[in-house]
């Protein structure tokens, strides 16, 4: 073990702090719209002094899916391109694309309707894309093994942030003087903010740091010896491996599950409370935030509780993965099915409900979330931008699946058919999780796996033809003896 860890607050911490806020960011703008679509479609319980646009459920279903036809397409290409580019460039292109964009919606979208509205969601999905793949590849570069765990967790605390920031303060905006335009303005704003600080002090890896001291550099890549560094040479990817390994086809299936229940959450809740339970803009605002309150807390209490039990060794990870796992899928699972009996004389319950649900789903990540790198440090970037890939088609398929179902926002018994879906998918998920997930490292994350897996081939093949030019021989040696 590394005695000498380099300062206890250090460049690794600044890192994942710099995540953190860049996870929370491009979180706001992806989870802001469900809020704002409320203000821009009816313009009476928000600011009656803004223009209010006639679309209809279908039409705020394309725009609430649209983000993710976009963010489905760059998550493999974004794998690829944190290795290539490195992190530090990715989430900086990122960032700066979707932020810009943002401040185009207000401007293009009078004329173009809900069809150009979805265009530049599109394209916002398209640069996030590239964000979560980069994410876990910093991630993997700057967290020793020992604190993996804490520093992934802690990163990822800015996907409740910035929900929870996009929930309360989307229908604020809308309902003072900036109105429905003013949110696109204000979250735009913070997005080149953050850039320009995030131009400064992010450093793709500790072997090229400038805000670094040399007991930590030496801790940092002592602590992760076989872990791929950008000044070395890169190391193939085991795509047939990969493609076939179990763990991580169960990791692509729970995580596939959890983000249709998820995406319900974030993208249907506020047009539940809306519709079903008669809440003007501002007190749903309020209400669909308290969830994510709860799910930031709850996420905290589980990565505390996570890092002493590890700490004292009183459970494997896999076992602490996998136990956060199931309270996160099967708790809401169960909660989900009673909210989808609940009416508005139950408002009080339902929101304790949805409230409670969110809180338990926060282990997800401290469960599977971070769960790739476990499985291959040095592949990460290509997991997760496979992982995400296949899993953001759930987002697309959801708004409209929903959309289908709930023709009428205010009926409850249409409600009850999206909820009862999202538990089964929750429940079966994270079933299969248990029995055939892992957190051992896998064979194929090896630097030389691929090599030694073409040689065991060759060797294999070399082997089977030696045998059949020995078979040969001895049949020309028969033949000859019979022919004589």
């Amino acid at each position: 073990m590394i005695s000498n860890k380099g300062p206890s607050i250090g460049a690794r911490h600044l890192q994942v702090l710099l995540l953190f806020f860049a996870i929370g960011v491009n979180f706001i703008t992806r989870a802001y719209v469900s809020v704002a679509l409320v203000a821009m479609t009816d313009a009476e319980t928000t600011n009656p002094n803004f223009y209010e646009f006639n679309w209809n459920e279908k039409e705020r279903s394309y725009i609430l899916s649209s983000f993710y036809w976009g963010y489905m397409a760059t998550q493999f290409p974004g794998g690829y391109l944190s290795r290539i580019l490195g992190a530090k460039t990715c989430i900086l292109i990122a960032t700066v694309g979707s932020s810009l964009l943002n401040l185009l919606i207000p401007l293009t979208v009078y004329w173009g309707g809900w069809q150009v509205y979805c265009a530049i969601r599109v394209g916002q999905g398209l640069f996030q894309g590239l964000v979560f793949p980069s994410i876990h590849a910093h991630l993997a570069k700057w967290s020793p093994i020992e604190e993996r765990t804490r520093l992934g967790g802690f990163a990822h605390l800015g996907v409740q942030i910035g929900i929870v920031l996009a929930m309360s303060l989307t229908g604020l905006i809308a309902a003072s003087d900036f109105g429905w335009p003013g949110i696109s303005y204000i979250y735009g704003g913070i997005g080149v903010v953050f850039c320009t600080i995030w131009i400064i002090f992010a450093e793709n890896c500790p072997a090229d740091a400038r805000f670094i001291t040399s007991e930590e550099r030496k801790y940092i890549i002592s602590a992760q010896e076989g872990v791929e560094s950008k000044t070395k040479q890169r190391i193939p990817v085991p795509w047939k491996a990969i493609l076939t390994s179990g763990p991580y086809i169960s990791l692509l299936v729970v995580q596939s599950s959890q983000g249709w229940s998820s995406s319900i959450m974030q993208t249907q809740i506020p047009a539940y409370l809306h519709g079903v339970l008669n809440m003007d803009i501002k007190s749903n605002a309020l209400f669909s935030t308290l969830p994510y309150i709860a799910m930031l807390i709850m996420s905290l209490v589980f990565l505390f509780g996570a890092g002493i039990v590890l700490k004292n060794q009183w459970a494997p990870l896999g076992v602490v993965r996998k136990t956060l796992n199931t309270i996160a899928m099967w708790g809401p699972a169960a909660l989900l099915i009673g909210v989808a009996y609940l009416d508005e004389n139950q408002k009080a319950l339902a929101i304790a409900f949805l409230t409670l649900n969110a809180g338990l789903n926060g282990g997800m990540t401290i469960g599977s979330g971070l769960n790739a790198i476990d499985l291959s440090p040095n592949h990460v970037g290509i997991l997760m931008g496979l992982l995400c890939c296949i899993t953001n088609i759930i987002p697309i398929i959801t708004p409209l699946a929903v959309g289908i179902i709930v023709y009428d926002e205010t009926q409850r018994a249409l409600w009850k058919i999206v909820f009862i879906i999202a538990a089964v998918f929750f429940f079966f998920g994270n079933l299969q999780y248990i029995i055939f997930g892992s957190t051992n490292t896998q064979p194929w994350n090896d630097a030389d796996y691929q090599q030694k897996h073409d040689n065991k081939q060759n060797n294999s093949s070399h082997s089977t033809m030696t045998k059949t030019d020995t078979v040969n021989s001895i049949k020309s040696d028969s033949l000859k003896e019979v022919v004589s």
